[in-house]
C-alpha cells in the first residue's frame, strides 16, 4: 500500500505541481486505492477533485466522474488536459461529432477520466458502451443532491444507486462541500456505503473574511466596498432577476467592468458573460443564485450578498466561490429586516413539509446573521463541527472589540407583556405595531388598540424593536413557531416579569459597522514584486487567449505570485513553484523564465 501512496505523492508533484497533500487528501486517496467506498466532505477549494483524479491515474481502468454541472466538467477537463492527463466529457454541450469522437476514445481505452452528467450516465446507450470497458472507480460529485434534506435535491441522483450495481468491481467516492450530519447519513444509506468510510475535513475556510453589515444604502455601500478591489474579480449575489438587472446597469453607469447573470437571459448571453468573467475579461458578475455552481475560478477576491440568502447551505456555497487559491478573500452580506419578510413570504408559498424544512433552515441562518460571537461558531456548528477558538480575527465580530452591554429588562418586560396580552398567537411585526401605537388594520381588527400595552413602546423605532426582539429569542425568553412566526413565552420569561432575571443585550447603532474598517489591514496577498506579477499576468492572459482556455488553467494567481516572490532562474527551480508540474514546465518554462530573467537583469535583482 505504501508504494501506492508513494506513487500518489509522485503524481501530485509531477502532474499537478503540488508539494504535499492538504486536509485529509492522503487518507482519502489511501482508502480509495484500497477499494473502500468513501464519503468525502471537504470545504470548497479544499482539493476534493484530486481525491479521485490521482487514484484515476493509478488504477488501470476508467474512472467515471458524475457531475450535475456542465461548466465544471468542461473546466476540469481543460485543466487536466493542460497537465497532460487524458480526460473527456459527455454532455449536451458537445456537437454530435465531438460526442462520437469522445465515445470512440473511451471504447479504445485511451481515456483515464470520463466526466458525465447524471442524466447522460443513465442513458442506456452510455451504460451499454461502458459495459465493454473496465471501470475501476465511480466518483459522484455534489453528492448532497441525493438527499431530500439537502438544499439542492435532484431526483436523477437517486437513480445512481442502480448504476453502481452495474459496476460491482468499481469503488465509489461521493464528494460534497455542504452536508449537515443528517444529509451525510442520507447519502451513505442511499448509496449503500459502509459507515466506516466517512472523511470530514472540516468546513472552516480560514482565508475568508466574514462580515455582516446593516443595509441602509445598498448601492453606495456596494460601490464603496468594490472600490477596495481594483482589477480584482468578484461576484455580487441578488435575490431577484430584476435586482440583478438594476444593479448591473447602476454599476455599468459608474464605469465598472461588470456583466449580469440570471435565468432570464438567453443561454448564449449567460455563457458569454460567464466566459468573460472566467477569462478575466470582465471584473464583476452580478447574479442570482443561478450563477456559480461549477465556477472553479480560483482568484475571486470578494463576494457580496446584496440580498440575504435563504439558508446556511446557500450562503456557505456562495461565499465558497471566493479565495479558492487559498489567498485571503472578503465576503460581505448586506442585511435588513425587510429581507427577512421577503424570504418568509417566499417560503410560505411552498407546500407544508417543504415549508417546515425551509423555515428551520432559514432560522438557523438568522442565528448566524445576528450573533455577537465569532461568526464561525454558528456557521460551523450548523454543519456539525465544533469551533472553540476564542477569536478567529477573520470576521467583523472578532475585530469589533468588546461591545457595551445595556440593561434591556424594561423593554423586555414591555415586549413579553404584549406577547401575553395578544394571546401568544402573533408574530414579531404585529407585536411591534401594538407597542408603537400603530393604526394598522390588523391592530384595529383585533381590538389591540384597547390593550394596556398599546403605544407603550414608542421610544424605539420598528427596526430597533426588531433587533431587541431577536435578542429576546436568542436569550430563550420566547419561542417562535417555525411555520407561522407566532411567539410564545418560556418559563424564563416569567423570571423577567418578576424581576428575578436581568436582561442584558445591546441596541445596534448604525455606526457599529464602521468599526470594522480595521479589516482592510488584512493582507490580500503575500509579499511579491507587483510589477513582475503584472508582466507575468499579461503573458498568461495572451497564452490563455491563444489556447482558448481561462488564464488559471495555465497557472493560478498563487503560482504567479510565487514566481514574483522567488524569481526562479532555472528549469529546476521553476519546478519548485506551487502548481508547476512536468508537462507545464516543458510547455511554459522557457517563456516565463525568459521574462523573469530579463526583469531581474534590467533591475540588477539577484
Amino acid at each position: 500500500m505504501s508504494t501506492m501512496i508513494d506513487q500518489a505523492k509522485k503524481i501530485l508533484k509531477t502532474v499537478f505541481g503540488y508539494d504535499g497533500f492538504i486536509y485529509l487528501q492522503e487518507d482519502v486517496i489511501g482508502n480509495i486505492l484500497r477499494k473502500n467506498d468513501t464519503l468525502v466532505i471537504m470545504p470548497t477549494g479544499g482539493g476534493k477533485s484530486l481525491c479521485y483524479q490521482i487514484p484515476a491515474l493509478i488504477f488501470k481502468g476508467l474512472t467515471i466522474v458524475v457531475s450535475p454541472l456542465i461548466s465544471l466538467m468542461k473546466d476540469q477537463v481543460e485543466q487536466l488536459m493542460e497537465s497532460g492527463v487524458s480526460a473527456v466529457l459527455l454532455n449536451s454541450s458537445l456537437t454530435p461529432y465531438e460526442y462520437r469522437r469522445n465515445v470512440e476514445r473511451v471504447k479504445q481505452g485511451k481515456v483515464k477520466l470520463l466526466y458525465v452528467a447524471p442524466e447522460s450516465l443513465l442513458k442506456s446507450s452510455v451504460l451499454e458502451m461502458l459495459s465493454s470497458v473496465p471501470v475501476d472507480c465511480l466518483a459522484i460529485d455534489e453528492a448532497h443532491c441525493i438527499s431530500a434534506w439537502g438544499h439542492d435535491f435532484r431526483p436523477e441522483y437517486r437513480r445512481l444507486v442502480g448504476v453502481r450495481l452495474r459496476f460491482p468491481q468499481a469503488v465509489s467516492i461521493a464528494l460534497t462541500a455542504t452536508a449537515t450530519p443528517r444529509v451525510r447519513k442520507d447519502i451513505k444509506s442511499s448509496l449503500g456505503f459502509e459507515d466506516s468510510g466517512e472523511y470530514v475535513a472540516g468546513f472552516n475556510r480560514e482565508n475568508l473574511f466574514l462580515q455582516v453589515v446593516s443595509k441602509d444604502n445598498p448601492l453606495d455601500q456596494t460601490i464603496e466596498f468594490i472600490r477596495k478591489f481594483p482589477e480584482q474579480s468578484g461576484i455580487i449575489y441578488c435575490f431577484t432577476r430584476r435586482q440583478v438587472d438594476d444593479l448591473y446597469s447602476d454599476l455599468k453607469d459608474k464605469g465598472f467592468s461588470v456583466r449580469p447573470y440570471h435565468a432570464g437571459l438567453t443561454e448564449i448571453e449567460r455563457k458569454q458573460n460567464q466566459s468573460l468573467f472566467i477569462r478575466d475579461d470582465v471584473q464583476i458578475i452580478v447574479a442570482t443564485i443561478a450563477f456559480g455552481m461549477g465556477i472553479n475560478k480560483p482568484n475571486v477576491r470578494f463576494v457580496v450578498h446584496f440580498d440575504m440568502p435563504k439558508n446556511m447551505e446557500s450562503y456557505y456555497q456562495e461565499i465558497g466561490r471566493a479565495g479558492r487559491d487559498g489567498l485571503p478573500a472578503h465576503c460581505m452580506l448586506l442585511f435588513s429586516y425587510a429581507d427577512i419578510h421577503k424570504i418568509t413570504h417566499f417560503i410560505n408559498k411552498k407546500n407544508a413539509p417543504e415549508k417546515r424544512v425551509a423555515h428551520i433552515h432559514f432560522n438557523a441562518f438568522l442565528r448566524f446573521v445576528e450573533t455577537d460571537d465569532c461568526r464561525r461558531v454558528p456557521l460551523l456548528n450548523y454543519f456539525g463541527e465544533e469551533y472553540s477558538i476564542e477569536k478567529c480575527n477573520m470576521c467583523d465580530n472578532c475585530l469589533a472589540g468588546e461591545k457595551e452591554l445595556a440593561d434591556l429588562t424594561v423593554p423586555a418586560q414591555k415586549f413579553l407583556s404584549c406577547v401575553k396580552r395578544t394571546g401568544e398567537v402573533f408574530g414579531m411585526g404585529h407585536i411591534i405595531d401594538v407597542l408603537r401605537g400603530s393604526r394598522a388594520r390588523k391592530v384595529l381588527k383585533f381590538g389591540h388598540d384597547r390593550l394596556s400595552t398599546y403605544g407603550i413602546g414608542k421610544e424605539f423605532s420598528k427596526k430597533e424593536w426588531m433587533i431587541l426582539a431577536r435578542q429576546f429569542l436568542h436569550k430563550k425568553l420566547l419561542t417562535q413557531d417555525m411555520e407561522y412566526g407566532s411567539l410564545k413565552l418560556t418559563d424564563k420569561a416569567w423570571d423577567v416579569f418578576q424581576n428575578r432575571e436581568t436582561v442584558l443585550g445591546y441596541l445596534k447603532k448604525q455606526d457599529d459597522d464602521k468599526e470594522v474598517e480595521k479589516e482592510s489591514k488584512i493582507k490580500s496577498t503575500p509579499d511579491h514584486d507587483k510589477d513582475l506579477f503584472e508582466i507575468l499576468r499579461k503573458k498568461r492572459k495572451n497564452l490563455a487567449d491563444d489556447a482558448g482556455v481561462p488564464p488559471y488553467v495555465i497557472f493560478s494567481d498563487r503560482t504567479l505570485i510565487e514566481m514574483a516572490s522567488y524569481f526562479p532562474q532555472t528549469m529546476e527551480s521553476f519546478l519548485d513553484i506551487h502548481g508547476v508540474g512536468i508537462v507545464k514546465r516543458e510547455k511554459y518554462g522557457s517563456i516565463f523564465l525568459g521574462l523573469i530573467r530579463k526583469y531581474c537583469g534590467d533591475r540588477q535583482i539577484k
